[in-house]
């Protein structure tokens, strides 16, 4: 069975792991995602130890897979003439330059639509364009500081910290994935392309709104921003017995059943967890009394005692406890594929199940220009022109590659 995107030809001029993240889930759904990167790779490439071709690092493969490479030296014209024939024959391109670095490669949008007056054309970079901070640099941290990601992870002591992920590349990533299948959901109904762009800053800052706004939904203003049960000192990993616990009674039933298996009937009656408001309005207190009650049992006990009650709990996984975990594995979330240069590889499954049109990893991570010849050929790019264009190293392919 067929992906649910297959037929559609995405090129994806992305970077790092923001749009190669975005553009892996539509090259799983079935598109044929064609990754253009620069002769020597794109930096991601580069990073964490290669197996055994430089370039080939645990990072690329992670976000890589389901996708062709062309590797074209865009400072050459000849290059930009190659792609521009690659384009005219593509549903969609995505990129991650600022707009005025597109412009100075004649690939901003006015000068691509002449080629191919239909596409998709998708940039996804730091800031919205025509804003203050439109030509700014941007990558993950950097947004994480701005958006308030980074405040609020220090906000109880007063440091800043960093997600230790790559949240705002792998969140703004899911959004440029679904605007990508919106703008070409509109070209499908109705044959017109367009322009769409798709800022970090106002992605991430949207999302964090999304609970925090809070108070500041109400207008004129009223109170402060953010949700207090977010910002309790309490919402945390719990103190067991022996270790730690995630223990997270909601709703009216689960409460009344927490308080019960705690031996705490005296919080069961009292008015101010009784109710959700009550709770909601006091939940600084409510977090401390959960603090006190989770250090007198095991971690064992309470999530043999809680699961019983159907309460939502769970363990505090390592990375190494994720990898082994027995529901992940049953489920065959991680699969192990032979790449043809760097052997096996161990990748995560697309989680998302399609009953139809199931998604599938169409084929690891490719080498630097590993498709650059079979690109070029099928968008009518002539076997002389583009031997030419590998011999002056305006086209790349791997050594030895003769496709």
């Amino acid at each position: 069975m067929a992906g649910a995107l297959k037929g559609l030809r995405i090129l994806d001029m992305t970077a790092v792991v923001l749009g190669p993240y975005a553009m892996q889930l539509l090259g799983d759904q079935g598109a044929d995602v064609i990754k253009v990167e620069p002769p020597e790779g794109e930096m991601l490439r580069h990073i964490g130890p290669s197996r055994v071709n430089p370039g080939m690092g645990p990072l690329h493969l992670g976000v890589n897979r389901s996708k062709r490479s062309l590797a074209l030296d865009l400072k050459q014209p000849e290059a930009l003439a190659a792609l521009r024939k690659v384009i005219a024959k593509a549903d969609a391109l995505v990129h991650a330059m600022r707009p005025q670095a597109m412009k100075k490669l004649g690939l901003d949008y006015d000068s691509v639509k002449k080629v191919n007056p239909g596409i998709v054309y998708v940039g996804a970079y730091g800031y919205r364009a025509d804003g203050p901070y439109g030509d700014r640099p941007a990558y993950d941290d950097v947004i994480q500081a701005v958006s308030g990601v980074a405040w609020l992870n220090g906000m109880h002591d007063g440091i800043p910290k960093y997600a230790p992920t790559i949240i705002a590349d792998k969140t703004v990533g899911l959004t440029l994935a679904y605007a990508v299948l919106a703008a070409l959901v509109h070209k499908l109904r109705s044959g017109e392309g367009q322009s769409v762009e798709v800022p970090m800053f106002e992605t991430m800052a949207q999302y964090l709104l999304i609970e925090h706004m809070f108070m500041r939904s109400f207008a004129p203003e009223e109170n402060k921003p953010g949700y207090n049960r977010m910002m309790a000192p309490g919402r945390k990993p719990y103190r067991s017995a022996d270790g730690w616990v995630s223990i997270l009674p909601y709703t009216q039933r689960h409460f009344a059943n927490f308080f019960r298996i705690a031996g705490r009937n005296d919080l069961a009656n009292d008015a101010r967890y009784a109710t959700v408001a009550g709770r909601s309005h006091n939940i600084v207190e409510l977090y401390e009394r959960i603090t006190e009650i989770a250090a007198t049992k095991t971690t064992a006990e309470w999530l043999e005692k809680l699961m019983q009650a159907e309460i939502p709990c769970g363990p505090i996984n390592s990375l190494e406890d994720i990898l082994a975990d027995p529901h992940l594995n049953a489920g065959d979330l991680f699969v192990t594929m032979e790449h043809p240069t760097e052997g096996a590889i161990r990748m995560v499954n697309p989680p998302v199940r399609f009953s139809a049109s199931p998604s599938e990893i169409t084929r690891p991570a490719p080498l630097v220009g590993e498709h650059s010849r079979e690109v070029l050929r099928e968008a009518g790019v002539a076997e002389a022109e583009i031997a030419a264009l590998v011999a002056r190293g305006i086209v790349i392919e791997p050594k030895g590659n003769a496709q």
